[in-house]
């Protein structure tokens, strides 16, 4: 199953749900959530003393199970928003002994919907999802107010995506 992660119910969810359409025409099987649906606490190891968020496990199952991830968040100061870092602390905080389980050797996009030009919030989605051990396709979606999406090139970037997934499956 291919994991689309939106940060926020807004631009990025509507660019989450059209990249769900594309990878449904690639034939993927696709499950599109949004962060913010999940309401989070900060994590903090004082919070995790507490007890691991049940929403938090949910997320955890959810990137475990899938076989690859497309990533649209909108640029927050330069970088991710705190809402995907959040998300990530409480993953890996809340799988198994591996903290990068979630993550590691799974084929993945990034995408975003932001004011400006976008290309700072998808390279640090980059960074840390390498990180994390990711395989980061080198080709990210970026749309803006004057930047609509473009199908063709959608449909080539989730295209690799799919060869790339079909090639470690």
């Amino acid at each position: 199953m291919h994991l689309i992660i939106s940060a926020t119910k807004n631009n990025n969810k509507l660019l989450a749900d059209s990249l769900g359409e594309t990878a449904k025409e690639l034939s993927l099987e696709v499950k599109v959530i949004c962060l913010e649906d999940y309401d989070l606490p900060v994590y903090t190891p004082s919070r995790e003393k507490e007890g691991i968020p049940e929403n938090a496990n949910t997320l955890t199952l959810l990137f475990a199970n899938a076989s690859s991830l497309t990533f649209c968040a909108p640029e927050y100061n330069g970088s991710m928003p705190p809402i995907v870092n959040n998300a990530i602390a409480w993953i890996s905080r809340s799988g198994s002994e591996d903290w990068r389980a979630a993550f590691n050797g799974k084929p993945a996009v990034v995408a975003t919907h932001s004011g400006g030009g976008g290309l700072k919030v998808t390279q640090a989605m980059r960074a840390q999802l390498e990180h994390l051990g990711a395989i980061v396709v080198p080709r990210p979606v970026v749309t803006n107010f004057s930047k609509t999406l473009n199908s063709e090139s959608a449909m080539a970037i989730l295209g690799q995506l799919k060869t790339l997934a079909e090639a470690l499956s």
